[in-house]
């Protein structure tokens, strides 16, 4: 699906987005939290540390620090996998989904706004 929009109205979608984003009482998430959060609920799991740093194109040690952000705020779970003990599975959560919801509901409203002007 594909919306036209100019670079213009393109970044003012994201400025609208971001500036309620951050006026809501919600965590403030950094673009690599966000970029984590939404490929671990948007893409078919499972999702590894490894996996996450070959997808996004990251060290695995930023995986590793934004996911403990998103852990300690519950938006995804570590689970071990019980076909590989050593190996860690990042588990979506309610809360996580919650905010994710949400947020779609901003851009879906940001994007309303920029359309009545």
């Amino acid at each position: 699906m594909s919306i036209p929009l100019s670079e213009f109205q393109a970044l003012d979608l994201w400025r609208i987005t971001s500036v309620e984003s951050v006026r809501r009482d919600a965590p403030d998430l950094s673009a690599r939290q966000m970029a984590l959060l939404l490929t671990v609920y948007m893409s078919p799991p499972p999702h590894t540390v490894r996996g996450l740093s070959e997808a996004l194109k990251i060290s695995k040690p930023a995986v590793t620090r934004g996911i403990d952000r998103l852990s300690e705020l519950e938006l995804v779970r570590r689970k071990t996998d019980e076909t590989d003990r050593r190996s860690v599975l990042m588990q979506r959560t309610v809360r996580g989904s919650v905010f994710l919801r949400e947020f779609g509901e901003l851009i879906t409203a940001s994007a309303a706004s920029l359309a009545k002007d």
